[in-house]
């Protein structure tokens, strides 16, 4: 039988994370080098409380959607990019909402959240059948054998090359001012970035909740959710009249802050 053998060690794992976080944080610098405005713009309304919104509910939502799916089957607790990306929206959505933030703020993210898990996948493979993301078995000529001699779906391969064509699409159109990336940049991810979660889950050995979804199914459908309704309803710029809106936070002169890509 044909297979790619990977070689692997769980260990792997941290070393990807490490890499990707360096990723992320290069991705971010050059953003913030590249459109230093929308840098300036979310500063202006995003105290320390928003980043600490950010991150408890991207940890809360990472280590509760993972271990959702790996505790009931008997297997230790673990986390989820998905998780993270949807527990970090809901933390943040909570925050604007409680001070009286509207529009999108999250742009500056798009690029180095998007690479961080383009890189990161590829900890996740090397890994190995211990990172509990494999993919079940294909006899298709690129499975993968992890250590089991089982050919399978390399499906972190996939999702990698999924955040790289989206990156192909979407900087390019972002450095053009093009008006879908610069004002629903984060919305055109999410949906992007559920749609192809959502296919791979269906190649995955997680335990089904309803019908043939998994965990990862349903959260990968609020997320694609959210992403339509934010785009649907973001409102008109003031300045230009393109897509989003005005981002505004209550101030002692009420001044109002554009809306952020």
């Amino acid at each position: 039988m044909v297979m790619i053998h990977i070689p692997t060690h769980p260990l792997v794992h941290y070393p990807g994370d490490i890499l990707a976080w360096i990723a992320a944080s290069l991705a971010g610098w050059w953003q913030h080098r590249a459109f230093p405005r929308e840098t300036e713009r979310l500063a202006q309304v995003t105290p320390p409380g928003y980043y600490v919104a950010l991150a408890l509910g991207g940890v809360v939502g990472a280590w509760l959607a993972g271990s959702l799916n790996t505790v009931p089957s008997g297997l230790a607790p673990s986390h989820s990019i998905a998780g993270a990306l949807a527990g970090a929206i809901v933390g943040v959505e909570g925050w604007k909402w409680l001070h009286g933030v509207r529009g999108s703020t999250g742009g500056a993210f798009v690029l180095p959240v998007a690479v961080g898990i383009m890189v990161g996948r590829w900890g996740c493979l090397f890994a190995g059948l211990a990172d509990q993301t494999y993919g079940v078995p294909t006899d298709l000529p690129w499975g993968v054998d992890l250590g089991d001699g089982i050919p399978r779906h390399p499906v972190e391969i996939y999702e990698s090359l999924s955040m790289a064509l989206f990156l192909l699409a979407y900087v390019p159109a972002r450095l053009r001012g093009r008006a879908w990336a610069r004002d629903h940049g984060f919305h055109a991810f999410v949906i992007v970035y559920g749609a192809q979660r959502f296919l791979w889950e269906f190649l995955k050995p997680y335990p089904k909740l309803i019908g043939p979804f998994n965990l990862f199914h349903l959260i990968c459908g609020g997320l694609i959710a959210y992403g339509f309704v934010w785009w649907r309803n973001g409102g008109v710029r003031a300045d230009h009249g393109a897509q989003g809106s005005a981002l505004s936070v209550s101030q002692p002169d009420d001044e109002p802050v554009r809306n952020l890509p």
